[in-house]
């Protein structure tokens, strides 16, 4: 029988989440202080305080690590759905500049774009980004319009995932390519143009 008195042996999954948890703040402090091209595994694990083979065995490179950071950082949001006020418009706006706001934040920036730049290049990282990223937020706002397109306010046979496109695509293209501001103005007219096609003619 065990001595109970006899100390505990360290609990290695919580060193391996205590690690990761801070090779993902190193990643996401780095790629905003130094860019994607200057981010190296090494200065992720010199930032975070472990070994270069710690983050090699559990990620093949830096880009895996900083899709598994923003990830993160992503996984916590809330997406269950958009609200459903019975006001369409007012919903995606509400949503939109909340959207904008992020987007405008430095610290959601820096990632994000290096993200996007790295899967123009790697096929298999775009799919992934996609896919953990993107298609989340997008099967919500599908959600919203399905249940607008059941109350009337959509017009019946609208494509939806095209109408989702519509509205979401102009302001990634903003942001992107940095076109224009990101600003509360610009959502509600985007949302007030996109609406216009989508309404129930007569």
């Amino acid at each position: 029988m065990a001595d109970p008195r006899a100390p505990k042996a360290p609990d290695a999954s919580r060193r391996s989440e205590r690690s990761r948890r801070a090779i993902f703040d190193a990643a996401l402090a780095l790629v905003g202080e130094v860019g994607y091209d200057k981010l190296t595994i090494e200065g992720i694990a010199s930032r975070a305080g472990v070994g270069k083979q710690t983050i090699y065995r559990w990620w093949p490179s830096k880009a895996a690590v900083l899709l598994d950071a923003f990830g993160a950082v992503v996984d916590e949001y809330d997406h269950e759905g958009l609200p459903d006020t019975g006001d369409l418009a007012a919903d995606l706006k509400f949503v939109l500049r909340a959207t904008a706001d992020e987007f405008n934040d430095a610290a959601w920036q820096a990632p994000y774009r290096a993200l996007a730049a790295a899967g123009v290049n790697d096929e298999e990282l775009s799919r992934t980004f996609v896919a953990r990223l993107m298609e989340p937020s997008t099967r919500v706002y599908v959600d919203r319009l399905r249940a607008a397109q059941e109350t009337g306010e959509v017009a019946p046979g609208v494509d939806l995932r095209i109408a989702t496109e519509m509205l979401l695509s102009p302001f990634s293209q903003r942001w992107l390519m940095r076109t224009g501001e990101l600003t509360h103005d610009y959502v509600d007219t985007l949302v007030d143009l996109v609406l216009h096609g989508l309404r129930p003619r007569g």
